[in-house]
C-alpha cells in the first residue's frame, strides 16, 4: 500500500480545490469540484472562485445567487456554504438528521415538536416570499416557541439566502426564502454521495476526515464509505486513507503557484488542513484568533500560508510571516497586483492559468 506524506497529501488537496492554475469552468461546476465554498463571510466566496477560475467577475455570481443556479445555505457542520443548485439538494439530505440529532441535543428545552411546529411556521411566513431574519423569530414568537429556536429551524425547513443580502455588495446574509423545491435522494445516497465528493474534493482521507467535514459521528462516516470503490492508501502515522479512482496525485515536481484567500476558506481547516500542515502551526495564531470575527485572509507560498493580507487605499497589501527572498516576493506582489486590478474592475481582461 502506498504510503502518502504530508507534501504528497498537500499537493493533492491543492490540485483538486483548483488552487495549481486557474480552470476553465462554469461557476456551478467549479463549486462541484471543490466540494462548494464556506461563506460565513460573503465576499470569500467571490475570492475563492477568482483564485480558482479563469476570467472569473463578480457580477457572475451574484447573477447566478439571483438566478438560484447556486444556492447560498446552511450545509456541512451547520455552516453556510455557496453550493451549486444541484449539490444544495444532495448535501442538505445528507447531514439533515444528524443537523437535527445535534440541534436537539444543544438545546435540551427544544423538543423535536418544537422544531417541527417552527418549520410550519416559517414555511407558511416565506410561503409569501422571503423575509428578514427579525421577521421571522418575530412571528416564532407570536406562535410561543421557545427563544432561539430559528437558527434550527433550518434543518427542519429548506431555507436559502435571498440576494441582495449575502452578495459581495451586500455581505450579510439576512434574508430568506424557501428552497425551490425539486428531487433529492434518500439520505443512505446522499451520505454516500458526499462522502466521495469530499475524497474527490480533499483527499486521500480518513474516515474521521470525512465525518468532520460532514458534520457526521464516525461511524456515520464509515457506513457512506462502505461498499464504496476506493483506493486504499496509508498516512505516515499508519491511519488508513480512501481516494476515489483516478483523483489527481501530483508529483513533487508540480507548480505551486502564489493563491490569495479570504476568511474561511475551507481548504484552511478541518482534517485535510491538519494533515497536510498547509497553514504552519507557529504561524496558526496569525490566521485565526478569537479576538477578530473572522479568520484572516491569507497568500500561499509554495503551497502553504505565508503571509495575511487586506484590501486598503484602493491595494492589495500583504504581510508576509517572515522574509521572503527576491523571486517569492515578486510572485506575491504579482498576484497581489492582480487581485488589486480585480478588485477595481472585476471585468473581462481576468488572471490566466
Amino acid at each position: 500500500m502506498r504510503v502518502l506524506t504530508a507534501d504528497d497529501r498537500l499537493r493533492a488537496l491543492l490540485a483538486r480545490q483548483l488552487l495549481t492554475g486557474r480552470a476553465a469552468l462554469t461557476v456551478p461546476r467549479a463549486l462541484e469540484r471543490i466540494g462548494g465554498l464556506q461563506t460565513q463571510h460573503a465576499p470569500s466566496g467571490y475570492l475563492g472562485l477568482w483564485s480558482r477560475l479563469i476570467g472569473f467577475e463578480r457580477s457572475t455570481l451574484t447573477a447566478m445567487l439571483h438566478d438560484g443556479r447556486v444556492v447560498q445555505a446552511w450545509a456541512m457542520r451547520s455552516t453556510i456554504h455557496m453550493l451549486s443548485r444541484r449539490d444544495h439538494r444532495v448535501f442538505t439530505a445528507a447531514v439533515r438528521a444528524e443537523q437535527r440529532a445535534e440541534w436537539l441535543r444543544l438545546l435540551r428545552d427544544v423538543t423535536d415538536a418544537d422544531m417541527t411546529a417552527a418549520a410550519r411556521v416559517v414555511g407558511g411566513l416565506l410561503a409569501d416570499g422571503p423575509r428578514r431574519h427579525a421577521e421571522i423569530t418575530a412571528a416564532l414568537a407570536d406562535a410561543g416557541l421557545p427563544a432561539g429556536v430559528f437558527p434550527g429551524v433550518q434543518h427542519w425547513v429548506g431555507l436559502v439566502r435571498i440576494p441582495p443580502a449575502g452578495t459581495w455588495a451586500t455581505p450579510r446574509a439576512h434574508v430568506y426564502g424557501l428552497a425551490a423545491p425539486g428531487p433529492e435522494p434518500g439520505p443512505a445516497a446522499a451520505r454516500a454521495a458526499l462522502a466521495r465528493r469530499y475524497l474527490r474534493a480533499f483527499g486521500p482521507a480518513s474516515a474521521p476526515d470525512v465525518a468532520r467535514f460532514a458534520g457526521w459521528p464516525v461511524r456515520v462516516a464509515r457506513a457512506a464509505l462502505a461498499g464504496e470503490d476506493l483506493r486504499p492508501f496509508a498516512a505516515q502515522d499508519g491511519t488508513a486513507l480512501l481516494d476515489v479512482p483516478r483523483a489527481p496525485l501530483p508529483g513533487p515536481g508540480s507548480p505551486l503557484p502564489v493563491r490569495f484567500l479570504g476568511p474561511y476558506d475551507a481548504v484552511l481547516l478541518l482534517g485535510h488542513a491538519a494533515a497536510t500542515g498547509i497553514v504552519p502551526a507557529e504561524h496558526r495564531h496569525h490566521v485565526f484568533a478569537t479576538t477578530r470575527p473572522r479568520s484572516a485572509p491569507v497568500f500561499l507560498l509554495h503551497g502553504r500560508v505565508a503571509g495575511t493580507w487586506e484590501h486598503r487605499d484602493g491595494r492589495v497589501a500583504t504581510t508576509p510571516f517572515t522574509p521572503l527572498d527576491a523571486a517569492d516576493r515578486r510572485a506575491v506582489d504579482d498576484e497581489a497586483e492582480l487581485l488589486t486590478a480585480w478588485y477595481r474592475d472585476p471585468g473581462p481582461g481576468a488572471p490566466p492559468a
